[in-house]
């Protein structure tokens, strides 16, 4: 150990933000394990470095009494005030037992402690760049794939896909890049573990955020997201500003905005509908593209009876119920849906209506 040593220290201390005296107080700990491991003492030892010259001694604690029965650990008075003729009882006798070849364990357990320290600061600054970013966006490259995961290099950590989190019309292959949604970030022995998802509704709303300005300008706002991965996707927007259109501002000029998310989402679907704080024309946009006549809402079930025109039945409730399914997870309600022959014969029809005028909206029950 050496001044070059300190140097090689401090050094390490403004590059990667380590603390000189935290890393010698652990240098200093880790070497009196390795002295007593390598010279099979029991005795109670300080390791001391020189925090200028870097010159390392070792020192035998001794507690001073009047019968000495281990002298590993004890020392007479008699014999300490041999040493210094200040000592009393009970005090600490520190004499030095520095081996002569201890220079050598010394620099590989000085090498052994900096190493792992650097490994744990970096891998808390990584840990600590990501956890900002949970529920973010992140673009990555993939790197290799197993039975349960696709691996995604994001440049300082590869972070993990697991396969049912991705869409079920994707694969990747080696060198693809990759946008993927962070749902965990997480600390352990091995490093910061960083989840991903292609299927989150996080990932969806995010791209609008990227994409849509008026979205990242706090004009427009997301209410609420409610996502089939893969095949189709419900957004519900809210403009702060009456001459904002929400919807307009998300689809984009010629639909552009919307098409590039759905190229990112490789296909997926996707219906942007106005929020309404009325719940009714809430539940009514919800179901687009179908026209809807009718909604009645009954507030004690949380749930809404919607009539739509005999025609487009199919078309509100969607393949194998996928549209109403959407709907009633955006809106948190749960929506019954009638065609206008099912109400007639039902609940009979409590008053006319002109179809081409679109939602009529019935009284709560």
């Amino acid at each position: 150990m050496s001044i070059d040593f300190i140097e090689a220290l401090s050094d390490i201390e403004r590059e990667k933000g380590i603390s000189k005296e935290l890393l010698i107080d652990a240098i200093e700990a880790a070497m009196i394990s390795s002295y007593k491991r390598n010279f099979s003492s029991a005795q109670n030892v300080r390791v001391d470095i020189n925090r200028q010259t870097g010159v390392v001694k070792v020192y035998a604690r001794k507690t001073v009494t009047e019968e000495v029965l281990d002298m590993r650990t004890e020392i007479s008075l008699h014999a300490a005030r041999e040493l210094n003729s200040n000592y009393q009882l009970n005090d600490i006798v520190e004499i030095e037992v520095t081996p002569r070849d201890f220079g050598r364990i010394a620099a590989q357990t000085a090498k052994q402690v900096v190493t792992q320290r650097i490994r744990e600061a970096e891998r808390g600054l990584i840990y600590n760049a990501f956890i900002e970013k949970e529920e973010d966006i992140v673009t990555g490259i993939v790197q290799r794939q197993d039975t349960r995961n696709v691996y995604i290099d994001l440049g300082k950590v590869e972070a993990v896909l697991p396969l049912n989190e991705m869409m079920p019309n994707e694969s990747f292959k080696h060198g693809d890049r990759v946008k993927a949604y962070i749902t965990k970030v997480e600390n352990t022995t091995k490093g910061p573990q960083i989840i991903l998802s292609r299927t989150h509704p996080g990932l969806l709303k995010r791209l609008f955020e990227l994409e849509v300005p008026e979205i990242f300008q706090g004009v427009v706002e997301i209410r609420s997201v409610a996502r089939e991965a893969g095949f189709r996707s419900k957004i519900a927007v809210y403009s702060r500003n009456p001459e904002v259109d929400p919807v307009g501002s998300c689809v984009g000029p010629k639909g552009l905005r919307v098409q590039t998310i759905v190229n990112e989402l490789r296909g997926e679907k996707i219906d942007i509908v106005r929020y309404m704080d009325d719940i009714k024309e809430y539940v009514a946009n919800s179901l687009s593209p179908s026209k809807v006549l009718e909604v009645t809402v009954f507030e004690n079930e949380k749930m809404a009876r919607v009539i739509v025109p005999d025609y487009q039945l199919s078309l509100a409730i969607g393949i194998k119920g996928q549209n109403a399914r959407l709907a009633a997870k955006l809106t948190g309600w749960k929506i019954d849906i009638k065609s206008e022959a099912q109400a007639e014969q039902e609940f009979g029809r409590p008053r006319s209506y002109n179809e081409d005028e679109g939602l009529n909206t019935l009284p709560q029950d």
